[in-house]
């Protein structure tokens, strides 16, 4: 399998010197198979740039999978060029949104409005099409086998495993460990813990011996007390995420978009003297947008 990152930063797109090194776009990453199916994962401004690459193979059979609806995961999908052309198909897989009782379909309809983009989607020229998922809901792309999963987020989000032969992946999405909202000593704190435990147990079992792990890692352990329930993880809970399932390979992703190159090394650096892998064969990486990782 192969993995391409289009765009690693989070919330919104941070072009400049200070992101050259690791990108300033926001999320978007290439999936191909052994057979060369393509999946997408996550639709940010990184999806404007893969789409370029794509008009080489046309037509183009692109499966695309959101992990929730903020800005940062679906801004780019009114840019996928393949989207204006004859021939295409757009294949497009996320959640049901109990806020609105709307599917996946929102995510477009919502962008192509003529108030927002000057194209509506009835004069795209591509088949679109698309697939609400419920969690835990397998579905066949080609060879690979996808696999939702609830995760912790202000908004229904999904993170998704990717199977194909003896090969796994899992994308987080945007995600933040789940935590007992209650104090200890509050009535209500040991029947929440249980919920937290049992959630994590399920995350994990999803996770369990994945070649790759792609995990939300957009803040320090420092900067988390002042972020606590925004929706994201750390550096140091992802490292200790891959070391509980047995990850081969770990990718921090989502960079904290104020954050420069040179502080989100730093950063990283640090994590790692404070979370030290060991013997475990675990190896630990920042995600940077243009790198491909082939196993």
């Amino acid at each position: 399998m192969k993995i391409k990152f289009w765009g690693v930063r989070g919330s919104i797109a941070s072009p400049g010197p200070a992101t050259v090194r690791y990108g300033g776009n926001t999320t978007c990453i290439e999936i191909r198979t052994d057979n060369n199916e393509l999946i997408i994962l996550d639709a940010g401004t990184g999806i404007f740039p893969l789409s370029q690459t794509l008009l080489a193979e046309l037509p183009v059979q692109a499966n695309v999978f959101i992990s929730h609806s903020h800005w940062d995961h679906i801004q780019g999908l009114p840019f996928f060029i393949p989207n204006f052309i004859p021939g295409n198909t757009l294949r497009l897989h996320g959640a049901f949104d109990p806020v609105s009782g709307k599917g996946v379909e929102q995510v477009m309809a919502v962008q192509l409005q003529y108030s927002y983009f000057p194209v509506r989607e009835a004069e795209m020229k591509a088949r679109i099409e698309y697939v609400t998922l419920s969690p835990e809901q397998r579905l066949q792309v080609g060879s690979a086998t996808v696999t939702p999963y609830l995760m912790n987020h202000p908004v229904i989000d999904f993170g998704y495993r990717i199977d194909c032969g003896d090969k796994a992946v899992f994308f987080t999405g945007d995600h933040e460990p789940p935590y007992n909202i209650y104090e200890p000593g509050d009535e209500a704190h040991g029947e929440y813990q249980g919920f937290v435990d049992e959630k994590l147990a399920t995350i994990h079992k999803a996770m369990q011996g994945v070649d790759v792990l792609i995990a939300d890692s957009s803040y320090t352990q420092a900067e988390y007390a002042a972020k606590r329930g925004w929706g994201h993880g750390t550096f140091d809970t992802s490292i200790q995420s891959a070391l509980k399932v047995g990850a081969k390979v770990l990718f921090c992703t989502h960079h904290e978009p104020t954050r420069g190159d040179a502080a989100l090394e730093a950063a990283f650096d640090a994590a790692l003297l404070a979370n030290p892998v060991g013997t475990s064969g675990l190896s630990v990486r920042l995600a940077r947008e243009g790198e491909c990782f082939e196993f």
